[in-house]
């Protein structure tokens, strides 16, 4: 049943899901079936085996509670043939839950006291004969003995007799939940008293928007808020209602469901009642929470993979490559630390300068600076983005300058997280003898030559890329990260001999364990020659051999196809290859004459097929390539180091440096990023910000306003706009267009308010005053 399910989600083969499932149940990775099990699924890409493992975790949980409902449904001895089939073929958690609650173990209730009580027959007849008068049928249940001491302590019982029943009908709970996911609103309200004390939440003093469509950020914003005891947040079930609506359509919900009409029949007062206190006191909390809870899981979906997104891009931004680079990390009074490494990363020198106050040694750190790139022949300068960046980039600038010889290129970097890798557990014993200050340059640089294989070592959640990350499920968050770093580790390869344990930890079929192992036996070994060589390696057997060996890369290694991704378990095809060409490996390899005459048909058999052989061939043709863009920097404008000196109307190159769902931050130098909003990126109609930018790209901005107070800068990508028409049109108030402005009937399904014009709203109106009876008396 999940096979097909999952099928039919994703538009695919029955065959192609069991062949995945069955791989991921034995091992292997997503990367590993991706890349190399093309054949067994018949093509799924990692976007659909991503997507295919989520689910499969999801409906396997479900799986499992659908058990033990079922078993304890049966223990009571109340599980019929109807209700198995309902719970089996339950599309959901939340509807397999429905379904369950009115048999769930539960503390005893005022409903159950009262059926004890033997209270049941009098609300049984109450609801089936609203002929009834309630006080005349509830004197026969008066017993002193049952601690029934009247007729209105015997209707209170049979009142949570139904409530209880009502509440706990899968049927309606579905009905209700349906109406207020489309209808309903979220709404915000600041607790007295905490108006100064919650300023920033002020565009939620009082503030409501639709479940339906509230953004993930606003309702990460009010939960937040709530959570801080600055907000008050409610579900409000009826938004539109006026004056002539004189009940909440949810109750109109109960009654139509239950079949009740009320025409001033005896007892429908006290059914009216009934359903108002099913509504009030037991459903709507219990909506309010589920729903609350849903808004929360979808918002903190989409933030996840806002924040799974960016990191991605991050990840997967272009090195700069290998070069000896100098690692800047600006500091004012407790000076600039510079380290520098050479083209595989290692550490040459470190040294500390004080060119800024209050030491204001700027031309001896200059001479420090020359000397250092002279002596180790220095390529590349990376400058930290933090306190005295802009300072420091200018000293860099002044010894270019002043030194063209060297031919030095400077790029100022994101330097976050740098400061939580120099105090971890990781940074300690890769450099034990160094200042933990002096670690963070280190890292500087080496994020610049490769980022990929810098920033796995910083936690994700530091980096900074992330959208109200600290407000999701940490868990989910988690391990959403850790397939974002597995699949851009596997996509770009790791170098065997050079990689880091934190590096490899991520490789397909590889854990911090095998990792470390693999730089043991690297360190008492020497540089591996082989893949084969893995196999020596204390615990990696040939399970993670098979899963690891394609994605790990000798260069210069015994046999050239170890630096591609042609996996050794392929290396017959490539064999074949050779025979028939009459060229030897190395002169195969980039031969791309050769490669593109082939006819991979020619090369397929049961073990090997089209897919598999096509790849190997493209491979062949540009062995280990880099799926990363071309090393590309930004230009900070001179004189614009803080934000005081922006100025409206002023055009500047950035660096995007983090995309939300509303827009994206651009870093233009002033140690506060800017924001685009999306609908400051372009002249059309755009949903997704990442339609346009994405994290690293660089951009150029014009500055639309500056509140430095608040350190709020906003931008536009559209260059001819103006800071003024903009401002303009958002004092402006909207206008409808042609078409809204035109006159139309009330949408009677959407607004409750409008249903005083239908047959509905007669009903809503005898049930309010049937009510109003009961209040009476």
């Amino acid at each position: 049943m999940i096979i097909k399910k999952i099928a039919d989600e994703l538009q695919v083969g029955q065959h192609q899901i069991q062949a995945a499932v069955t791989l991921l149940d034995g091992g292997a990775t997503v990367p590993f079936i991706a890349r190399y099990r093309k054949e067994a699924t018949d093509g799924l890409d990692d976007i659909q085996l991503r997507a295919l493992e989520q689910r499969l975790g999801y409906l396997r949980e479900m799986q499992e509670r659908m058990g033990v409902i079922l078993k304890s449904i049966d223990d009571q001895g109340k599980l019929t043939d109807q209700l198995k089939a309902q719970i089996t073929s339950a599309e959901n958690k939340t509807e397999l839950e429905d379904l369950y609650l009115p048999y769930k173990p539960k503390r005893r209730t005022k409903g159950q006291i009262a059926i004890e009580a033997g209270l049941e027959p009098l609300a049984d007849a109450l609801f089936g004969n609203q002929d009834l008068v309630p006080e005349q049928a509830a004197q026969a249940y008066i017993d002193d003995a049952n601690g029934i001491a009247d007729e209105k302590a015997a209707l209170e019982g049979a009142k949570f007799i139904l409530m209880e029943r009502f509440a706990e009908d899968a049927t309606l709970l579905q009905k209700i939940r349906r109406y207020l996911l489309k209808n309903a609103h979220i709404r915000s309200t600041v607790q007295k008293g905490k108006e100064k004390e919650g300023a920033k939440y002020s565009d939620y003093f009082s503030h409501s928007e639709k479940v339906s469509a509230i953004p993930s950020h606003r309702a990460l914003a009010m939960f937040r808020g709530r959570n801080e005891g600055i907000l008050q947040v409610n579900l409000d079930a009826d938004p539109n209602s006026e004056e002539g609506v004189r009940s909440s359509h949810c109750e109109q919900i109960i009654a139509e469901h239950l079949n009740l009409r009320f025409s001033g029949k005896a007892g429908d007062a006290w059914l009216a009642s009934t359903v108002q206190w099913t509504w009030k006191v037991k459903i709507h909390l219990h909506m309010e929470t589920e729903i609350f809870g849903t808004v929360r899981e979808k918002a903190e979906t989409e933030a996840i993979e806002v924040f799974a997104r960016n990191l991605n891009d991050l990840l997967m931004a272009a090195p700069a490559g290998a070069k000896v680079t100098m690692g800047l990390d600006p500091g004012l009074r407790t000076g600039v630390k510079v380290a520098i490494v050479d083209t595989t990363g290692k550490v040459l020198s470190t040294n500390t300068i004080f060119p800024h106050a209050p030491q204001n040694l700027w031309d001896k750190a200059q001479r420090t600076l020359l000397q250092l790139c002279k002596q180790h022949k220095v390529q590349l300068v990376s400058i930290g983005n933090g306190t005295g960046s802009r300072e420091t980039d200018k000293l860099v600038a002044e010894l270019m300058k002043a030194n063209p010889e060297l031919g030095l290129k400077k790029i100022v970097v994101s330097e976050a997280g740098a400061s939580v890798y120099s105090a971890s557990e990781l940074a300690s014993k890769e450099f034990p003898d160094m200042d933990v200050s002096l670690r963070g340059a280190v890292s500087i640089a080496r994020r610049l030559q490769d980022p990929l294989a810098e920033l796995v070592k910083i936690e994700p959640k530091a980096i900074g890329v992330g959208q109200y990350q600290h407000d999701v499920s940490q868990s989910h968050l988690g391990k959403s990260l850790e397939r974002v770093i597995e699949d851009c580790v596997n996509a770009v390869g790791v170098d065997l001999n050079t990689a880091s344990a934190a590096l490899l930890s991520h490789v397909s079929g590889l854990n911090r364990t095998l990792a470390q192992n693999i730089v043991m036996f690297r360190d008492q070994h020497g540089a591996f020659k082989q893949r084969q060589e893995l196999l020596k390696v204390e615990r990696l057997g040939p399970k993670a051999f098979e899963q690891a060996a394609g994605f790990l890369r000798i260069v210069n290694g015994a046999n050239p196809l170890d630096k591609s991704a042609v996996h050794p378990e392929a290396y017959p095809v490539v064999n074949a290859i050779v025979d028939t060409t009459a060229c030897a490996v190395n002169d195969l390899i980039g031969n791309v004459e050769v490669l593109k005459a082939l006819n991979p048909n020619d090369y397929t058999n049961q073990e090997f097929g089209l897919p598999t052989v096509t790849d190997i061939i493209k491979e062949l043709e540009k062995p280990g390539r880099d799926p990363r863009p071309e090393f590309k920097t930004a230009t900070f404008k001179d004189g614009v180091e803080k934000i005081s000196d922006l100025v409206p109307g002023m055009i500047l190159e950035g660096v995007v440096s983090n995309v939300a769902n509303f827009g994206a931050f651009v870093d233009v130098g002033v140690h506060q990023d800017g924001l685009v909003h999306i609908s400051a990126m372009t002249n059309k109609f755009i949903s997704d910000p990442r339609e346009v930018v994405k994290a690293g790209d660089i951009v150029k901005v014009k500055v639309l306003e500056v509140d430095e107070s608040r350190k709020r800068i906003a931008f536009t990508m559209r260059l001819d706009e103006s800071p003024s028409s903009s401002a303009q049109r958002k004092s402006e108030p909207a206008k409808p267009s042609a078409k809204q402005s035109k006159t139309r009937k009330p949408d009677r399904s959407r607004n409750p308010s409008a249903r005083n014009q239908s047959g509905n709203a007669a009903m809503g109106n005898a049930f309010a005053d049937a009510f109003a009876k009961a209040k009476k008396k």
